[in-house]
């Protein structure tokens, strides 16, 4: 069908730089803005609508009164910088004075919420926090059966492009969000994969910075050592944009032109996928970027296994630690989560249970008989062995990232869809890796990763940029069809 809201289509999809414009010329106001997206999520998002792509968990309580105060003081002159007046929105781990901030689990209703860092950077930006953003309970990191995009406390996200199909996660409703619409710019998290997956099949652009560069104080963690939030919108520009203002960073006055070089051996799996990513690497060399192939380490069962014992280890120490210090009554452990969940199993174990948390409990956390070791072996893989061999002589990896979107399926578990291993390396170091789109298949978007080294960010950026500027000329991606039931 059309799009399911076509009054407010026009504002919908524009870029952070053509609102921007529009606002300074006086064409559109903020409040107008905030008006326009809250009665798009109401005609597409919400329960009973022709859409309901659910990815919206709550709505800033303040965002109108923002939006006129931005508009009073665009008024008298006045800007408070680079987002003024732009509407965004936040994944529902991240804390903000009057949403819920929740992590998808009935086990946080009723904490009171404070302002994260990242988002005290972006109201100092001049940024209105919207709204928050549905995801995979936990970060996705409760159940080896779970589903992408589920939640006790929200139910699950639809993907725009096929509402039967996976918006991934676990930064579901960020993706699915600006795939529809719903707002320009979004913020995510990411572990291992939470921001370049639901980039990859939402048609979007995502960005996980290094480790460290985007404060998590405040934002419901698993691993101090992989999280790191970041930032997601439709175009390049955009993400560098709200980067910028999450990182505290400004690009270099100059930046060389980035060298390539493509993972040969990093596959999805998925022939059509692999095949158009093939055809794309050519348009991008014929276009003029040189990328030599080449072949890059890829991770083994041992690898995975000690991945997951430091992301389980760190996992009971950092959500304690978390828990205890979260304002209100409540759980307070990893082990008192346990106890909820079973005591209220009928909300929060319907589909799937939690058995990667009495995984993380046996660990024993960081002091416990395992963990050190794991993690000695995980960087000397990810960095000793993949990546540091990889980016010999070159800024930045591309490879493909996941292929089209999986239908969801609640009764069954996890249906994991093509993916290849450009996470792995990157999530266990704490280094950097972007995603954007490169084009459809069947009606679905797949994206292609871009890795690079620690603290490369502007860099990789430039290369997105030059990759997304070649691809604008030859097919640049539409918005998204909204089937419903989708293909296959």
């Amino acid at each position: 069908m059309n799009d399911p809201h076509p009054s407010s289509a026009p504002l919908a999809f524009l870029s952070v730089e053509e609102i921007a414009q529009r606002l300074e010329a006086g064409d559109v106001t903020s409040l107008q803005l905030v008006d326009m997206f809250l009665a798009r999520i109401g005609a597409i998002d919400v329960a009973g609508t022709d859409v309901a792509l659910n990815s919206i968990a709550a709505i800033s309580p303040d965002a109108r009164v923002v939006a006129m105060e931005r508009d009073d003081e665009r008024g008298a002159g006045i800007s408070r910088g680079a987002l003024h007046g732009i509407p965004v929105l936040i994944k529902d781990n991240i804390e903000a004075l009057g949403l819920p901030g929740l992590a998808g689990s009935t086990a946080l209703l009723g904490r009171p919420s404070r302002d994260a860092s990242l988002v005290t950077r972006l109201r100092d930006a001049g940024a209105i926090i919207l709204a928050s953003t549905n995801l995979s309970q936990w970060a996705n990191i409760r159940s080896p059966r779970s589903t992408s995009g589920y939640s006790s406390s929200a139910g699950l996200v639809s993907n725009p492009w096929a509402l039967d199909r996976s918006a991934g996660g676990s930064s579901s409703g960020s993706g699915a969000a600006l795939a529809a619409g719903l707002a320009p710019l979004a913020v995510g998290t990411e572990t291992d994969g939470s921001i370049i997956c639901p980039a990859s099949i939402n048609g979007v652009v995502g960005l996980k910075p290094t480790v460290g560069n985007v404060p998590t104080t405040h934002v419901v963690p698993i691993s101090a050592s992989q999280d790191s939030p970041g930032p997601m919108g439709r175009c390049v520009n955009d993400v560098a944009l709200l980067y910028g203002v999450l990182a505290q960073s400004a690009p270099p006055h100059e930046i060389a032109t980035p060298t390539f070089v493509v993972a040969s051996n990093w596959r999805t799996g998925h022939p059509q996928t692999d095949q158009l990513f093939d055809e794309v690497v050519d348009v991008l060399r014929e276009g003029g970027l040189h990328i030599p192939g080449r072949e890059l380490a890829q991770p083994s069962e041992q690898v995975g296994n000690d991945e997951g014992v430091v992301m389980f280890a760190e996992l009971l120490d950092d959500l304690g630690a978390y828990l205890e210090d979260r304002p209100g009554d409540g759980v307070r452990s990893l082990a008192d989560v346990i106890v909820y969940e079973d005591e209220h199993r009928e909300r929060e174990q319907v589909y799937f249970g939690h058995e990667y948390f009495l995984t993380a409990i046996h660990t024993g956390g960081r002091g416990g008989p395992v963990y050190a070791d794991a993690r000695e072996r995980s960087l000397t893989w990810a960095i000793d062995t993949c990546l540091m061999p990889g980016l010999e002589g070159v800024d930045v990896v591309i490879a493909p990232a996941y292929g089209p979107s999986w239908k969801s399926d609640l009764i069954v578990g996890v249906h994991p869809g093509p993916a290849s291993c450009a996470t792995t390396a990157s999530a266990i170091a704490g280094w950097p890796i972007m995603c954007l789109p490169i084009g459809l298949i069947q009606g679905l978007p797949i994206g292609l990763a871009i890795i690079g080294r620690a603290h490369s960010e502007w860099t990789m950026i430039e290369a997105a940029r030059r990759i997304e500027a070649i691809l604008e000329r030859r097919s640049p991606l539409p918005a998204p069809l909204w089937k419903q039931p989708s293909r296959g």
